[in-house]
């Protein structure tokens, strides 16, 4: 395996011919900031020429006390976690990722604020620019479609483990050392025939568990060592490598790869299908496949779009003790708001549990293999797309190859959420 000399830890897998993969069709993905790092090694972020492709759920730092100014970040698979672009450093000027332009210029000002209050204040949130009102007019509403599912789902791990903390440290197991890292991600990469061409880096600054991105023409996934746990690096692995990389090596064949493309096969939205697929491959193989955290984030949004900042802070105390972590989760529901105090979300990120349940609503008719080889498409596309695909030498994840196997660990993810066929069925009628 060759080093990648630019690692922000330094060490990656190395790249060669890679295919380029395509952008996604929904908005471009960026990450929450960080407070500045311990050292000036730079965390990967979305540097020019980069695009964003995906990013598996986000660990907080730990706090070195949890009580301190409300306790502060920790290394947990909690949410999705957003990196700052380097326009904003300085240098060349370029149009913002998307997810940048939603970052509160003053976020680390107005948390201080917040905590010296008490929690009994709402920030008051400035960008650096305006906010497209398109953006927020599509994520300005919230569903509750799928709220009571939610809660259950929360309410299962805490009546199980009593803290989400506990959970992690119980299914997760022990953090991996970097040579530990290196070890399952080659193994993994030799699973998926794709051996030297994604570039892996290895770093301590990024807050999210990993980030997909394509920079400079090669596919690189960052991982945070701080979010490598022992029974969990896997499942970061199939939902990157499995799900979004090879997803989108095989759309780069397809008759649909363009935006034009799309138009003319009358292609529905990769996403739900595409986040959902992913967020399932996370927790595929798990004795205890709880969807925490696509259901907390689910939760905090629908709640976000009734009430202010610190009513929600406040709300989401029931299930997350940690008060730097609830933070997190407002800061990101809350996003694109400038007068926190007014009920409104930023709603995107319900769309992990959301593709969740309808994949698992239709696991029985789905053809799982079908919907890898043919690209970025949606789930009910899939019949009506077999005909015109490109499906000569198309890559299917390895963990796909026992179907049966698979099929069983769906069955068991839906079983173990406490969810049930009835159910699925009177939310999702055909």
């Amino acid at each position: 395996m060759v080093l990648d000399p630019g690692s922000a830890a330094g060490g990656g897998l190395g790249a060669g011919a890679a295919p380029r993969l395509p952008d996604r069709h929904d908005p471009l993905l960026c990450s929450w900031p960080s407070p500045p790092p311990p050292a000036p090694r730079p965390a990967p972020r979305c540097p020019r020429g980069t695009r964003r492709l995906s990013e598996t759920g986000a660990g907080m730092r730990r706090s070195e006390s949890a009580g301190r100014r409300g306790g502060g970040m920790r290394a947990a698979a909690s949410l999705p976690h957003i990196a700052r672009g380097r326009g904003e450093e300085g240098g060349g000027r370029r149009s913002p990722c998307l997810l940048v332009a939603l970052r509160p210029r003053n976020v680390e000002a107005e948390r201080e604020r917040f905590f010296r209050a008490s929690f009994a204040y709402d920030p008051q949130f400035e960008y650096a620019e305006p906010v497209p009102a398109a953006v927020l007019d599509k994520y300005g509403a919230a569903s509750d479609r799928f709220v009571a599912q939610a809660i259950r789902i929360i309410r299962a791990v805490l009546e199980k483990y009593g803290t989400y903390e506990s959970f992690e440290v119980a299914t997760g197991g022990r953090l991996l050392s970097k040579c530990q890292i290196w070890s399952v991600i080659r193994k993994y990469m030799q699973k998926e025939g794709c051996v030297g061409e994604v570039v892996v880096q290895l770093t301590d600054d990024l807050l999210s568990q990993a980030v997909m991105m394509v920079e400079d023409s090669r596919p690189t996934l960052a991982i945070n060592l701080a979010g490598a746990r022992q029974h969990w690096l896997e499942g970061m692995l199939r939902h990157e490598i499995g799900t979004h990389y090879i997803r989108g090596v095989n759309n780069t064949r397809q008759p649909w790869h363009s935006s034009e493309g799309r138009k003319q096969y009358s292609l529905k939205p990769a996403n739900p299908t595409e986040e959902g697929l992913a967020s399932l491959h996370s927790v595929l193989f798990r004795k205890q496949p709880f969807l925490w955290r696509a259901a907390l984030l689910y939760y905090t949004i629908e709640r976000a779009s009734r009430l202010s900042f610190s009513a929600l802070f406040q709300d989401l105390e029931q299930y997350v003790q940690d008060a730097g972590v609830r933070w997190e989760y407002c800061v990101r529901a809350k996003r694109g708001q400038t007068d926190t105090s007014q009920p409104g979300c930023f709603s995107k990120d319900q769309v992990y549990l959301d593709g969740i349940l309808r994949i698992l609503r239709h696991r029985q008719t789905i053809d799982f293999p079908l919907l890898a080889a043919l690209g970025k498409v949606s789930y009910e596309d899939v019949n009506r797309l077999k005909k015109f695909g490109v499906l000569e030498k198309a890559r299917i994840p390895h963990f796909m190859q026992d179907l049966e196997r698979y099929m069983k660990q769906l069955d068991h993810i839906v079983t173990t959420n406490g969810l049930n066929e009835e159910e699925l069925e009177q939310l999702l009628p055909d």
